[in-house]
């Protein structure tokens, strides 16, 4: 890996029906303007987060927390490290260790900010507490060194010192619309049941704000940059294998109780390439119009955009696929799976050789 650069990409048509997943400040669903038109959007934010779920409910892989708890957290592991220490003595260490290693939190044990940390991380940090260890660099080392691969994945930041920042592997673009969109109102009244019977009238009135799209979604990781990260080859490859298991099956959940709009994609395509990642959004800088569904057309300018980007960029080492349905378009020098367990498990075999 001396030197190499590699690049994964994670593309993906996704269609959802009416549906809220991802609302602004007002409550309505948000959007953005591209090629001259509005169109659906899903925040990065919004579904990284979902993924970092997906991540939880569907591995035995060690996950960092996001918290301003921080100081608890490192207390649990000190005691966890040594049960003579009592816990009052423990979340004393764990302030000061923080606080040492540049981590400001107060008397509370609490970080103004959400802080990033992983298990081992944290374990670390706890024996450097139960070792009376002081030394910001080396204990700045042990707040880097081992990072969780969701750290790893989506990057830690640190206003109150940069150097405790952990740069991320991957990047998550906003999904948007292949098409333009109107967002739209639903009227609802909900009953009273145990009103008068001389009052018809509805116990509450209201509108939600809502729309339907056929998302164009992606995602790169930088290969090389994750295995620095995470230490081996093997790791490496699990983690990817769940980044692609992630994007494909996660879904930010708001209003979904609301809508139940648990789609799945239509379309995963997975590149492997090694000069830069690239992003096909510019299929559908002319928006898609159709009166018959957005989803094959969509798929097919996918398919179409990438071939049209081996002008401007190497020939990938490898891209492996998968559609729903048959697509009158294809990928010439791809290989189509028959499923998603398939292709995770091609992915790992094709990455495997060009790794060693």
């Amino acid at each position: 890996m001396d030197n190499q650069r590699l690049f994964m990409d994670v593309h993906a048509i996704q269609t959802l029906p009416p549906s809220n997943i991802n609302r602004d400040d007002a409550g309505s669903p948000k959007t953005a303007q591209y090629g001259g038109t509005r169109r659906a959007r899903v925040s990065s934010q919004a579904w990284k987060h979902a993924m970092r779920l997906y991540f939880e409910n569907n591995s035995a892989a060690e996950l960092g927390k996001r918290t301003k708890n921080v100081a608890q957290y490192v207390a649990d592991c000190i005691l966890e490290l040594d049960g003579n220490i009592s816990q009052e003595e423990a979340f004393g260490k764990a302030i000061k260790v923080l606080n040492d290693a540049g981590i400001k939190a107060g008397k509370d044990g609490t970080t103004k900010a959400l802080f990033f940390i992983g298990k081992r991380q944290a374990m670390a940090l706890g024996q450097a507490a139960i070792n009376n260890v002081s030394d910001k660099k080396e204990l700045q080392k042990l707040v880097k060194q081992n990072p969780a691969i969701d750290i790893a994945l989506f990057g830690r930041m640190v206003a109150d010192d940069p150097t405790l920042n952990e740069d991320a592997s991957a990047q998550v673009a906003h999904a948007i619309s292949t098409h333009s969109v109107q967002n739209e109102f639903d009227y609802f009244t909900a009953v009273d049941d145990l009103s008068a019977e001389d009052n018809a009238g509805a116990g509450m009135l209201g509108t939600i704000e809502y729309n339907s799209s056929t998302l164009y979604r992606y995602a790169n990781v930088a290969v090389h940059e994750l295995i620095q990260q995470l230490g081996d080859p093997d790791t490496t490859i699990k983690a990817l294998q769940l980044f692609i298991e992630a994007f494909s099956n996660s879904l930010p959940s708001g209003k979904v109780n609301t809508f139940a709009n648990d789609t799945l994609p239509q379309a995963i395509v997975v590149t492997v390439r090694d000069d830069r990642p690239v992003n096909l959004v510019s299929a559908y800088e002319k928006p898609v119009i159709s009166k018959e569904g957005y989803v094959e057309e969509s798929i097919n300018r996918l398919f179409s955009e990438y071939q049209k980007a081996e002008k401007f960029v190497h020939k990938p080492l490898f891209t492996l696929y998968i559609t729903r349905d048959d697509i009158e378009e294809v990928i010439a020098d791809g290989i189509k799976e028959s499923d998603m367990d398939t292709l995770i498990k091609d992915f790992a075999e094709q990455l495997r050789q060009h790794l060693n």
